[in-house]
């Protein structure tokens, strides 16, 4: 099968699963994280600041256009509209991965779109840990990256059909890739999260930031298994860490180790993405739900949904009296259900979250 139609059956069955989440067949992941209400404690619109610092580089905003597509035509034109999205509303953009490219240069086009359209944006390029230094050099020349995105995705691979069957090199490529680019080295998972365990492996690697891109978002489990012959690995469906857990689990050692993390997977409103700034994402990424927007509606109203977003995430900080997105590290929140077991299960207090906004004792 082409890398062509591998793209095309990826936005497609994405799309689908989408549409699944939003008429409420899938649980949202952070529906196990409220915040606890202080009635009196809100701030003015306009003391908030939305700006927040990744790899070196200020982001206006803490939200992020996250790796979805590119290697065929009707990808080409999801990533135009993704660019054009990005350039008018202020967001980083990453590109999906860029593996096609790297086997045929004759689809650059289909990635080069997100400068081409976003020229004076933040854009970061993609590639999977089997990259050589070289190749990777290659994806960022090609969209002049601000950064690169390694994924690792063993889960996606052992389901694919054509997929990889060995994962050993991956620490060494890593490590490799980190010491070699002139830009950052973001490793992100694609939907089964990063452990904690994970970040101090990383961490040693020479890693600096990592997307812990938990599950509850687009499952490539499900996506891979639908290629399938005879859709035979669906046992692979609910593997994986949520968002929230994968924050709650690895915050404290990615503080400890100088680790910027960034949270991506099933973030679905805005409240979604405050929660994972108050659990210690630096930035929150989006995939399904801005693809969803732009297939169905079409640019102008995946700008107008992102504006809003915007409004929206800047609004929630105003009644958590949060200023800055770092202050939301202050705010108490409720960790509850399976997000309060995970917690209980892997040494971690959860109702030290509920009450992080009181002085401390001597």
């Amino acid at each position: 099968m082409s890398y062509a139609t591998r793209k095309d059956d990826h936005v497609r069955l994405a799309v689908a699963q989408h549409r699944e989440s939003l008429a409420g067949q899938r649980p949202s992941p952070f529906e196990d994280v409220a915040f606890v209400h202080h009635a009196v404690r809100g701030t003015a619109e306009q003391a908030v600041s939305l700006a927040t610092e990744v790899g070196g580089a200020t982001w206006p905003v803490p939200l992020y256009i996250n790796a979805m597509t590119g290697g065929s035509a009707r990808t080409g034109e999801v990533n135009r509209g993704l660019a054009i999205a990005a350039r008018e509303t202020g967001l980083a953009i990453a590109s999906g991965s860029m593996s096609a490219y790297l086997a045929d240069s004759s689809v650059a086009g289909t990635y080069r779109v997100l400068r081409e359209q976003n020229p004076d944006g933040y854009v970061i390029a993609n590639v999977n840990a089997n990259a050589t230094p070289e190749m990777a050099a290659r994806a960022v020349e090609l969209l002049r990256a601000d950064a690169l995105q390694v994924h690792v995705n063993a889960i996606q691979e052992i389901v694919m059909p054509e997929g990889d069957r060995d994962f050993s090199a991956w620490p060494r490529n890593i490590a490799r890739l980190t010491e070699s680019l002139g830009v950052p080295v973001i490793v992100k998972e694609v939907g089964f999260g990063i452990s904690a365990d994970t970040v101090t492996q990383l961490a040693d690697l020479g890693v600096r930031i990592v997307d812990v891109s938990g599950n509850g978002g687009t499952n490539f489990a499900l996506i891979e298994n639908a290629r399938r012959r005879r859709a035979d690995f669906g046992l692979l469906a609910d593997w994986g860490l949520s968002t929230p857990a994968c924050l709650v689990d690895g915050a404290e050692v990615a503080a400890l180790r100088g680790v910027t993390v960034l949270a991506s997977g099933g973030v679905r409103t805005p409240l979604d993405v405050v929660r994972a700034l108050a659990l210690g994402a630096r930035a929150v990424g989006v995939s399904g739900h801005f693809l969803s927007i732009l297939e169905a509606a079409g640019i102008d109203a995946l700008i107008e949904a992102i504006d809003a977003w915007i409004a929206q995430i800047r609004q929630l900080m105003v009644v958590l009296g949060a200023e800055t997105v770092r202050a939301l590290a202050n705010a108490d929140v409720l960790l509850t259900g399976g997000l309060a077991e995970l917690c209980r299960l892997r040494g971690i207090d959860p109702a030290a979250y509920a009450r992080r906004s009181r002085p401390t004792r001597e």
